[in-house]
């Protein structure tokens, strides 16, 4: 677990802040008072924020049910055997040692110390904090005591709600609401923080990741696809079966499971119940179940007939010249294979020809060969290709990077219309006579001086022609969700200041779309890349304004629709929205890295097949 602060000071802040708020019993001279010897459960309370934060107690007893060695939050987890029939109340507790604890699981222990909320993340975070006993000092009463029986957590128990609405009074907070566990599954969770819990054989919902984590769900039905996955598809709907998965035990002792979407945890899995920054609730496993593996394999689209044009967009996660060839290879050998060599592709991350290296390089040229001699060597198409440098450190990204869309085609099926004179800071235009449209720069940039592009990749606008039809495709890379509250906020609904930048994105998108079909009402025009939001989201909304474009991705059965996996849900993110002239089109989001322990990317691509 980490922060973006030092964990003392969240501490201590969120304890005055909660004191501001009203939210704590006494006031800041009472929370230097000792009490008396009180239990976990008084300690819980009944609301997120203990009553008795920022309060020593003395005397707080429990067995201890698990030990975290490693990371900065170091300490063990301690549970009342006998709890207080509340089942808003948790009886379990994390104690905060900072350095290796030196008690056992089993241990019967009395501790005394500073109760605090701790937010993983930090106060901006808009994280749930962590109640906790910080600086402790822990007398052992004795060893090897037969642990409390552990909560199961049934498909049954878990509320199909996700959280209360937050206060207004309090800014959107669910802090001092009363937890309502048997209604809302965020309350149903935090009622067991802290406690020790066990789920049974459940099915994997978001693949092992280089943290060694991984998401299952304990409600195999809900918004479950063929695949094994469970698909988010709106704001209303969060998934309320997921839960993430650590381990306490070494990895010399037990290698944590390597799994995909779709596997199964079988048996029992048991341990703590945590908050932390990356996943919210997550099971801290003293005991692991075993992997099932069910085999899932990568998909492979269709190939395009000799009259059908296959645009292709594909997010190559950062990619540079000092990556190893083998993830050029890969790369490759997916669009040869998995994408079916598509004539035109449009990439997303492609880096400057030193990677992260900040030293005033833009030009992409290396990276680009040699990702088109790998698709060659993998028995495709010597594709060629068309950009347009960004400004040195414009674009966001990595710092240095200098991320920008590439589109690359294959000449042998598809022309690109070259226009000189863009650059980075030129805007391409539209232009037209007896009702075809044409660009007055291509490749070039759409509306580069917006403020909607600040530090942000800008559209790279492309006129192709296919077997004598125009047709217009647009690369995006829109902002991306940094910065935005996770779905466990303390605040419901989250703040999710990301969609405002994305939102002016959108719109100038869908204003230059609006002026190729002012010219050309059947204009051939497709917006492919990484939107980085969802296909019910309020940037798809602007994009399809005035009825403009229309999401492909809809077209596909719900359950379907996805091309990355965030934390156990299955989630659109990356599209290709069609103009009115493009008629009849087969879409599909190609399933080949999301799913996956695996993965050359983090980003599933997306083809779109139509007869311009």
């Amino acid at each position: 677990m980490s922060s973006s602060i030092p964990r003392t000071a969240a501490v201590s802040a969120v304890v005055a802040a909660a004191l501001a708020a009203g939210l704590l019993a006494g006031s800041q001279s009472a929370a230097a008072e000792d009490s008396a010897a009180v239990r976990i459960h008084d300690v819980q309370g009944t609301t997120r924020v203990s009553p008795l934060a920022g309060k020593q107690v003395t005397g707080v007893t429990g067995v201890v049910t698990g030990v975290r060695t490693y990371g900065s939050s170091r300490g063990f987890w301690m549970q009342d055997p006998q709890g207080d029939e509340n089942p808003a109340t948790s009886e379990g507790l994390f104690v905060f040692t900072s350095s290796n604890p030196t008690v056992a699981v089993g241990d019967a222990v009395s501790v005394d110390g500073t109760v605090t909320e701790y937010v993983p993340g930090g106060l901006n975070s808009g994280n749930q904090s962590l109640t906790q006993l910080s600086r402790p000092k822990v007398t052992v009463v004795s060893q090897g005591n037969a642990l409390p029986a552990p909560v199961t957590i049934a498909p049954w128990s878990v509320p199909d709600a996700y959280a209360p609405a937050g206060d207004p009074a309090n800014g959107g907070s669910i802090n001092g609401l009363t937890l309502e566990p048997g209604t809302y599954a965020l309350d149903y969770y935090e009622s067991l923080e802290g406690t020790n819990v066990r789920v049974g054989s459940s099915r994997v919902v978001g693949a092992t990741d280089p943290y060694s984590e991984l998401w299952v769900t304990v409600k195999p039905w809900e918004n479950d696809n063929e695949r094994g996955g469970t698909v988010y598809g709106s704001y209303d709907s969060q998934n309320t079966g997921r839960l993430q998965i650590q381990s306490l035990i070494p990895l010399a002792q037990q290698p944590f499971p390597k799994a995909n979407v779709g596997d199964w945890l079988t048996g029992t899995t048991e341990g703590p119940l945590d908050f932390n920054q990356f996943g919210g609730y997550t099971l801290t496993a003293r005991t692991l179940g075993t992997l099932r593996d069910r085999g899932l394999e990568r998909e492979v689209t269709d190939k395009q007939h000799k009259n059908e044009l296959a645009v292709a967009t594909y997010n190559v996660e950062n990619l540079d010249p000092t990556d190893p060839q083998e993830k050029f290879d890969a790369l490759a050998k997916a669009v040869v294979e998995n994408l079916a060599s598509p004539d035109v592709l449009a990439l997303e991350e492609i880096q400057d020809d030193n990677g992260a290296k900040n030293d005033g390089t833009v030009s992409a040229g290396q990276t680009v060969k040699k990702f088109t001699d790998a698709i060659v060597a993998a028995g495709g198409p010597a594709y060629e290709w068309r950009s347009v440098d960004p400004e040195n450190n414009k674009d966001g990204g990595e710092p240095g990077g200098n991320i920008r869309q590439v589109f690359l085609f294959n000449p042998e099926r598809v022309s690109f219309v070259d226009r000189p004179g863009g650059d980075a800071t030129t805007a391409t235009g539209v232009t037209g006579t007896k009702g075809r449209a044409a660009l007055t720069l291509s490749p070039g940039r759409i509306d580069p001086a917006n403020a909607a592009w600040e530090a942000s990749r800008k559209p790279l606008a492309g006129e192709f022609t296919f077997r004598g039809r125009t047709v217009f495709v647009i690369a995006n890379h829109f902002g991306s969700k940094g910065g935005d509250e996770s779905i466990v906020s303390h605040h419901q609904p989250p703040n999710r200041s990301s969609e405002a930048k994305r939102l002016l994105q959108a719109q100038a998108v869908n204003a230059f779309v609006k002026e190729i079909i002012a010219v050309d009402k059947q204009a051939d025009v497709l917006v492919v890349g990484d939107i980085n939001d969802f296909e019910f989201s309020g940037t798809t909304e602007a994009l399809t304004d005035g009825g403009a474009l229309h999401p492909a991705v809809t077209s596909l059965p719900r359950s379907e629709r996805y091309s990355y996996v965030y934390q156990g849900n299955s989630q659109v993110l990356d599209q290709i929205l069609t103009s009115p002239g493009v008629h009849h089109f087969e879409y599909d989001s190609v399933h080949i890295n999301a799913e996956f322990a695996d993965q050359d990317s983090d980003h599933d691509p997306q083809v779109l097949r139509f007869r311009p």
